[in-house]
């Protein structure tokens, strides 16, 4: 036995020696790619032209000046811009994330995703394989309070209400994955209110991550909340806020804070501008890059929070942006993307577009949207162009260091050494096809009548028809009824809607709905139609009409009163910014979102082509 031992132990090595060089051998019979007289954007400064080699899903030598074999495939980037993949520092990745990658992102920050959904993402991020789908950390579950933002999504999240919870809080996200710990202080806005974890508990959620060697991020929306989450020793600011005015006191406060505190803050303009009413025109009005979104993918991109165009509302963040980035605080390219204004990957750069107008440089654009926030969340081996990080890569035309447009003006991707080209051009030939469909609008009633309304029965001449409907699976608790009523001042049956509007969810409603296709939520094409026309009577109270369309739950709303006598409304189709008449999925009569009761009659509800 001890004599065989050594033998043994030989045989052992000598197996170990020829499996590595039959990696080794592998290796190199496999064909690397040789990237040839290329500018390199390295992370934070763009390189005089070189060759670049990757290979098994990693650079392996860039700046390379050895023989060129006749198994490298070569790509060729004279007048061309090599840059690391590039990273969106704030999404919220539950939908659409085919496009991501399309557009040269091959990272991306999620800020608060459903634990299945994260874990989902992680293990796929941990596969070397992945060639398809960008990357993903996530922060998970979000510290919020009971009825506080994050809530109103309908998913079971647990709150905190007091510090003593906050360390066995942050240990149960560490237990399920979170790579950081993101936390909300957010009060709402005109209209809707939301509750806020105090100080105290915030400083409690900052302390305890930091005790297990976590980053904690922070969700603000105003200057107070801002300063707050400074100066308890946030890591980092995941929004700036909205406002016409920032004096230059409350701008250095912040400033010294962020510095004092080494926090890096991600602005996210796009979602900013969307608040203010200004849509991405430079990445909607560029072919090259829209050609790669669906119908209903482009939708929320040219959709806006805001119904009018208020661009004083981004005096407070350019100049604040500005400031901070002239002291050298780290300022990182995030889109919020998820909602209305932005979408996954084109967004980005618009975003650093944005970033630019605020007062970077492109250089400094692109490091934001490269190293500095694979520093600032601590990725490691991404985000710039080194031997031995991976080989996600963005090769694009021209100098987007001079001119940012250019990251726009895309050749190739890589994502760990695979070219994405094939899945462009794969989804291209979809939209293309999509685009090119001969439309099946529905044929309208002659009258354009939607409503057929009748004591036994709430009919309509096509689709899935009338139901009522509440904030109820959301969360909320608001109540209706419905029920045949007077007939207007034409004849027509009308529709009662006896509403109670509860506290339970943010944005409570309860109401009807009208499906126009033959499933709930499905779409259908009404471009047959321009106008909508309807017959309504009430208690004075102001209501909600609107239409929602594929792609979205959230409806493009107009206000109307219902007053005592019978009126008619006419409002174009023009009047709901936004809309796509072609993909929608319901039209909607709500009450809310202040609590009380409320009783409106329509009728005679019409669709025109005027």
């Amino acid at each position: 036995m001890h004599i065989n031992t050594p033998i043994n132990l030989a045989s052992n090595a000598m197996r170990a020696a020829l499996f590595t060089a039959g990696i080794f051998l592998l290796s190199q019979a496999q064909a690397s790619t040789l990237i040839q007289n290329v500018r390199v954007y390295d992370g934070e400064k763009m390189l005089p032209a070189r060759h670049v080699l990757i290979d098994q899903g990693k650079i392996i030598n860039a700046n390379f000046k050895g023989k060129i074999t006749s198994n490298m495939q070569l790509v060729d980037g004279k007048g061309r811009s090599l840059l690391p993949g590039l990273i969106d520092a704030h999404v919220h990745a539950y939908q659409d994330q085919d496009l991501p990658l399309l557009f040269g992102i091959t990272t991306q920050i999620d800020m608060f995703s459903p634990v299945a959904a994260m874990q989902d993402m992680h293990q796929r991020r941990q596969n070397a394989n992945n060639t398809t789908a960008p990357d993903v950390f996530s922060a998970g579950v979000l510290a919020t309070a009971p009825k506080g933002h994050g809530t109103e999504y309908g998913m079971e999240i647990e709150t905190l209400t007091k510090p003593e919870q906050a360390q066995a809080w942050v240990d149960r996200r560490i237990v399920e994955g979170s790579h950081f710990i993101k936390i909300v202080m957010e009060h709402g806005g005109i209209g809707f209110h939301f509750n806020s974890l105090d100080l105290a508990t915030v400083q409690a959620l900052i302390k305890a991550s930091h005790a297990r060697n976590k980053l904690a991020v922070v969700h603000i929306s105003t200057y107070a909340d801002a300063k707050a989450a400074l100066e308890a020793g946030a890591d980092g600011l995941v929004h700036l806020f909205t406002g016409t005015v920032i004096s230059p006191a409350q701008i250095q406060e912040l400033v010294h804070l962020a510095k004092v505190h080494r926090a890096f803050v991600i602005p996210t303009f796009s979602v900013l501008e969307s608040m203010a009413g200004i849509k991405a025109k430079d990445v909607l009005d560029d072919g090259s890059m829209v050609q790669l979104i669906g119908k209903n993918q482009l939708m929320p991109l040219n959709s806006t929070y805001g119904t009018e165009v208020k661009q004083e509302l981004l005096n407070a963040p350019k100049q604040l942006t500005a400031a901070l980035h002239q002291a050298k605080v780290a300022v990182l390219a995030g889109t919020d993307a998820g909602n209305r204004g932005t979408q996954y990957g084109i967004s980005l750069h618009h975003e650093m577009a944005a970033l630019v107008q605020a007062g970077l440089s492109p250089s400094a654009a692109l490091q934001a949207a490269t190293s500095a926030p694979a520093r600032a969340f601590q990725l490691g081996d991404r985000g710039r162009i080194q031997n031995g990080y991976k080989a996600d890569l963005l090769l694009v035309e021209g100098d987007p260091s001079v001119e940012i447009s250019a990251s726009r003006r895309i050749v190739e991707i890589w994502k760990n050494g695979e070219i994405v080209s094939p899945l462009r051009t794969q989804k291209m030939q979809q939209v293309a096809e999509e685009n090119s469909r001969k439309k099946s609008a529905v044929d309208l009633p002659a009258d354009g009548r939607i409503s057929q309304f009748s004591a036994s029965k709430f009919a309509s001449p096509f689709g899935y028809g009338w139901m009522a409907s509440t904030d109820a699976p959301m969360g909320g608790k608001s109540v209706v009824e419905l029920s045949a009523s007077e007939a207007d001042n034409a004849g027509q049956t009308s529709l009662m809607i006896k509403a109670t509007i509860n506290p339970g969810f943010a944005f409570p409603w309860a109401g009807v709905v009208f499906f126009p296709a033959t499933q709930p939520m499905q779409p259908a094409d009404l471009s047959n139609a321009n106008t909508l026309k309807f017959k309504v009577k009430g208690d004075g109270k102001s209501y909600n009409v609107g239409f929602t369309m594929q792609g979205s739950y959230i409806p493009l709303n107009q206000r109307f009163i219902a007053g005592a006598e019978w009126q008619e409304i006419s409002l174009p189709f023009k009047q709901f910014k936004g809309l796509d008449a072609s993909i929608v999925t319901m039209l909607s009569f709500n009450a809310g979102p202040d609590a009380g009761t409320y009783q409106l009659q329509i009728a005679d509800v019409r669709l025109l082509k005027e």
